[in-house]
């Protein structure tokens, strides 16, 4: 059953069920808890991947690519751990909510998926729905990176090119998910994908032998992963399997910070001095999908966002390439971003912290 969390509607899940109520909000399946009565398990087959937590992912594993159980590294120049989703099958985070809805859209019979995308997530439901068998049509920026757009052409799907802003891409990608000529295999509105990126928090407890950090640092633009992993974080605790929940901390672009906007009670903070980020091209979202629960998540944790300018984009991208980490420039907002946290005392001195490194350097 899939609900709206803002009028209260339900639909029948199915390969039929619309992509949005009817309100216009987003959907999502009811809660999936762990087993409350049960202890966090000793052992996990790391050999399944993230489907490790089959149980509470609730959809029938129809295709893998070794998704799930990224490193967690030390990275003792920002004195914080890396949680390295750059080395993900396709070279981001987007894999784990990608095999959920692939294999979602192989148990109810889908043949042809949609999805829209800067390029990560775009390449990432392609790549499974090739390993499926399924076909995809994705819609990119026109200006998508080379390297991005060589990948998802190398995969068979279509590509479909729009000129104009991301929410242009999203636009012509509704228009033919809207005709019924494809299942919207969207990492912002398929509920899905959200059970995918979960996995990150389930995961990060036990590599901490079922503790959590004090406060998580990722990027910020759909807020796929942030709120992912604000679900898995209580749903671990709601389970008792941890105690806590860590502080939850997003870092946008200048020139498309809603989130921050919003936090701080004022204009996008790209709209002043600061020139717009166009580096980050992963988080260039200016109306996110689900931008009301984001911050209801970020605000539950007592965390924030900022607005991270392409100056210190460059700085940090360099800086993780002479440390050793081959990243996206979107990810170098986030160690950015930290370094504002800390200032503001948002993160504290000896915070044990988290960063996610979402996506690889290498697709050019």
């Amino acid at each position: 059953m899939l609900t709206c969390g803002d009028c209260g509607r339900t639909y029948d899940d199915g390969a039929d069920a619309p992509w949005r109520c009817d309100c216009g909000h987003a959907l999502d399946y009811a809660d999936q808890p762990l087993p409350a009565d049960d202890n966090p398990p000793e052992t996990l087959d790391r050999d399944r991947g993230l489907w490790a937590f089959d149980a509470f992912l609730d959809t029938e594993r129809a295709v893998t690519l070794g998704e799930g159980w990224t490193p967690l590294v030390d990275a003792p120049e920002w004195d914080v751990r890396f949680k390295l989703e750059s080395v993900s099958p396709t070279g981001s985070f987007k894999d784990r909510g990608a095999a959920l809805t692939v294999s979602r859209a192989a148990e109810l019979g889908v043949d042809r998926v949609v999805e829209d995308s800067s390029g990560n997530a775009g390449l990432a439901i392609a790549t499974y729905a090739a390993r499926a068998g399924i076909d995809a049509e994705i819609y990119v920026p026109v200006d998508v990176r080379p390297g991005k757009l060589r990948a998802l052409e190398r995969t068979g799907a279509a590509v479909e090119r729009v000129e104009g802003t991301r929410g242009d891409v999203t636009d012509a990608c509704i228009e033919v998910v809207e005709t019924g000529e494809g299942w919207y295999a969207s990492h912002a509105w398929n509920p899905t994908f959200f059970r995918g990126t979960a996995t990150v928090a389930l995961e990060l407890a036990a590599q901490r032998d079922w503790t959590v950090p004090d406060a998580v640092v990722t990027p910020l633009g759909h807020g796929t992963l942030l709120l992912g992993a604000y679900r898995g974080f209580r749903a671990l605790r709601e389970a008792g399997w941890v105690d806590d929940l860590p502080t939850l901390l997003g870092a946008q672009a200048t020139g498309a910070a809603p989130i921050a906007a919003a936090l701080a009670d004022g204009p996008d903070e790209g709209d002043g001095d600061t020139p717009p980020n166009a580096a980050a091209d992963g988080i260039q979202i200016s109306d996110p999908a689900r931008g009301d629960q984001l911050l209801a998540a970020i605000r539950a944790t007592g965390g924030d966002a900022v607005a991270v300018g392409p100056d210190a984009t460059e700085r940090e991208h360099d800086r993780l390439a002479r440390a050793g980490f081959h990243v996206e420039p979107t990810c170098a907002t986030a160690t950015a971003a930290l370094a504002e946290f800390r200032e503001r005392g948002v993160v504290a001195p000896d915070d044990d912290v988290v960063v996610a490194l979402t996506g690889t350097g290498l697709k050019g």
